[in-house]
């Protein structure tokens, strides 16, 4: 079985506060780290009163200090909200705390409303049309420094610090591939390209001084109980931030509904359900079959679960039955 990983939105569920969704996060990273997931990573949002990640660095810092062994970092990094040497210090001196663990993933959205980034970026002559030439600044100061250079991170120069290119289209593929990076797909909300993105990554991917190889991620939302009942209903508070989304309504994650058919309409409902396609629903059992189609399906080479789940507790079991999952299928 190929490696799982998390995507932690560091969720801040209704009744809430950030406090709380630190704590929820620092907790599940530890269950993870002794449960074998290969990675614990966290996403930049803005203006989303439901996520309390958008100090993305510091939050992994947080957890990186709570853990010893998980690798941790973003999933991703906004680059077009920042400037290639802010990120580059941020992230070289995490991994001087940190050898060893931490990943850098870097998407091209701002991850927010068009407001907010205008917010985050005073203009947005700094765009995602720069995107590449931003990696490239990114792994120049990542390097070694050579002699007579004026401008360094530090820390950062010689840490090489690994990047990885996430995406939800066959650009993000082709910078990866051209690059020679890895590529992490954001199935679990954007799902119609998936396949093409991942032909198209593995037959122009040229190695690189980081990969030889084509490495390919994909996300998916994993919402697993000990009942089918259970699960589909923790699932209801996903259907229903996505509905909200749809409505332009972001917010706290909301309680589980015992039926979601009241929640959202005929409309919405096609909608939601097409976005959250890649949602693996149910009992340990149903959830196995669902992942062995999948990986089957698109060959890729770890998968990286998400699951916003109201009930900290029923999040952590879900989990927990992925980890138990790989566990058995492994021996």
């Amino acid at each position: 079985m190929i490696p799982f990983s998390i995507l932690d939105l560091a969720p801040i569920v209704q009744g809430g506060d950030a406090t709380q969704a630190f704590r929820n996060s620092v907790e599940l990273a530890q269950h993870a780290e002794r449960w074998g997931f290969q990675r614990y990573w966290l996403a930049e949002h803005h203006n989303m009163t439901g996520i309390a990640s958008a100090a993305t660095s510091v939050v992994i810092g947080h957890i990186a200090n709570a853990t010893t062994s998980i690798r941790v970092g973003s999933g991703g990094v906004m680059l077009p909200n920042h400037s290639p040497i802010v990120i580059a210090e941020q992230f070289g001196t995490l991994a001087a705390l940190y050898p060893g663990r931490i990943d850098l993933g870097l998407g091209r959205a701002p991850g927010t409303d068009m407001q907010t980034a205008r917010a985050l970026r005073r203009d947005l002559a700094s765009n995602a049309n720069n995107f590449p030439q931003d990696v490239r600044e990114l792994q120049a100061l990542f390097a070694p420094a050579q002699p007579g250079q004026a401008v360094q991170a530090v820390p950062g120069a010689g840490l090489n610090v690994p990047i990885w290119i996430l995406g939800s289209s066959l650009f993000g593929a082709q910078l990866a591939a051209a690059f020679g990076l890895p590529f992490a797909f954001a199935s679990h909300f954007a799902p119609d390209a998936l396949g093409h993105a991942l032909k198209v990554y593995r037959e122009e991917f040229q190695p690189s001084e980081q990969l030889s190889e084509s490495y390919a991620v994909a996300g998916i939302g994993f919402y697993a109980a000990d009942s089918t009942a259970e699960a589909y209903r923790i699932f209801t508070s996903a259907q229903q931030q996505f509905t909200n989304l749809h409505r332009g309504l972001p917010g706290p994650v909301q309680p589980p509904v015992d039926n979601i058919e009241e929640y959202w309409s005929a409309r919405e409902k096609p909608s939601v359900e097409h976005m959250l396609q890649y949602a693996m629903v149910g009992t340990a059992d149903t959830v196995a079959a669902q992942l062995n189609e999948f990986i089957d399906a698109t060959q890729v080479d770890e998968l990286i679960l998400t699951a916003q789940i109201f009930d900290h507790g029923a999040r952590l079991r879900s989990f927990e039955i992925a980890s138990d999952i790989r566990t058995k299928s492994s021996n």
